[in-house]
């Protein structure tokens, strides 16, 4: 697979911990080659902040600041097999976050708009895409819960903190034939992750599993 620039710090052993990390999201049930692919040659230590690197291939989430975190390896594999799975050539992502699950989608879908309320996480996810030299991805510092109307219809969209409900201002940006994966539940209470589907008939909403997400803010700061 051709891969962008990667100024990596980590060397073989960067490579080498991400082939473990690769090995252990299939026995965790991740199918989708493409989706393994991209996550074996991204090196997801450039997005974790400076002295957590060592720990950037466990399967765990890491803090990022401002109360936000990098999801653990296998949920952003298992919510990239399902945007996947439908062959969206337009994705907006709501929570950019350290940008590494745009990232991993931006080598997967042709167009990637990802949305973020806190403006100094926003600032360090354009730097590292710069770095990295990845050009599919627009962003906006914005209310995530907002959507992106003026971009929509979406043919996915991705949210990557946990509300209490589906906004019906995200599901109406959905396009026909368009998936959206979700979180939903209190924050310190039970959370599922949720597949909603748009056809002729309307949405239909359908359970995953269950997750542990931040919670999905509203504002921008």
């Amino acid at each position: 697979m051709m891969m962008r620039r990667d100024p990596a710090g980590l060397g073989m052993t960067s490579q080498r911990a991400r082939d473990r990390m690769v090995e252990q999201l299939r026995t965790l049930g991740i199918q989708n080659p493409r989706v393994l692919d991209v996550m074996r040659n991204l090196s997801r230590h450039l997005f974790v902040d400076e002295g957590l690197e060592v720990r950037a291939y466990e399967n765990s989430p890491l803090p990022i600041g401002q109360g936000q975190t990098i999801s653990q390896p296998y949920i952003v594999a298992r919510m990239t097999e399902h945007v996947v799975a439908a062959n969206p050539r337009k994705v907006l992502e709501i929570g950019t976050g350290s940008g590494y699950q745009a990232a991993v989608l931006s080598y997967l879908v042709p167009q990637v708009y990802s949305v973020e309320r806190i403006e100094s996480l926003l600032r360090n996810a354009r730097r590292r895409f710069r770095s990295i030299g990845i050009e599919n991805i627009r962003t906006r510092h914005d209310d995530g819960r907002r959507g992106w109307p003026e971009e929509a219809p979406f043919d996915a969209i991705i949210v990557t903190a946990a509300g209490e409900y589906i906004d019906p201002l995200l599901a109406e940006q959905l396009a026909p034939g368009g998936v959206l994966i979700a979180p939903v539940g209190p924050q310190g209470g039970e959370q599922k992750l949720m597949r909603v589907t748009r056809d002729a008939d309307g949405l239909h909403e359908s359970m995953l599993e269950p997750v542990s997400f931040v919670p999905l803010l509203g504002g921008r700061i």
